[in-house]
């Protein structure tokens, strides 16, 4: 049982089995990005300039993670195939970070829990309470509007507290996701 639904026990009900959503503590973000090995990127664009791109980019030079991408519009990005959806994944995602409107993360939550992926991790400026909701009450853990960039480098001393390279070099080590 996760601390998320251990926190939760009080507001269970048959409806929401795992309690009502709230938003994982830093703790509990950075408890869900070392436990996790794989991550699926859901709207994953071959355009430089998206975010996803620019995302897939530092997860796969920065981390250790197996990275997959999604997007049924692509065939090839970063010299790494594009599936067209989840269940086509050559295995589980750990972790399912989502580039899609809001209106879609529903869906996609959905699409998550059926294949049995762990965690939903809606990007910056994407929040669904009801795709939250739903991700929880099928036993995965849920994040929105954060960037899973920025959260991983933060906690693994890649970037400065803001999200950006300061530039400063320092005798700090460098925490490793292992």
């Amino acid at each position: 049982m996760s601390e998320q639904t251990l926190q939760h026990d009080d507001d269970a009900t048959a409806e929401h089995p795992h309690g009502r959503w709230e938003a994982p503590s830093p703790s509990r973000r950075l408890q869900l990005l070392r436990s996790a090995k794989s991550v699926a990127i859901v709207g994953m664009s071959d355009k430089p300039a998206r975010a996803s791109y620019f995302v897939a980019t530092y997860l796969l030079s920065s981390s250790s993670y197996t990275v997959y991408f999604v997007n049924p519009r692509l065939k090839e990005v970063l010299g790494q195939p594009v599936y067209a959806s989840l269940k086509d994944l050559p295995e589980v995602p750990d972790i399912v970070d989502i580039f899609r409107r809001a209106e879609d993360v529903p869906g996609i939550a959905e699409e998550a829990a059926e294949i049995g992926a762990k965690t939903i991790w809606a990007q910056l400026g994407i929040e669904s309470e009801s795709a939250m909701q739903l991700a929880q009450d099928a036993g995965l853990n849920a994040v929105q509007n954060r960037c899973i960039k920025i959260e991983h480098g933060r906690f693994h001393g890649n970037l400065h507290l803001s999200g950006f390279n300061t530039g400063v070099i320092s005798a700090k080590r460098q925490i490793l996701d292992h």
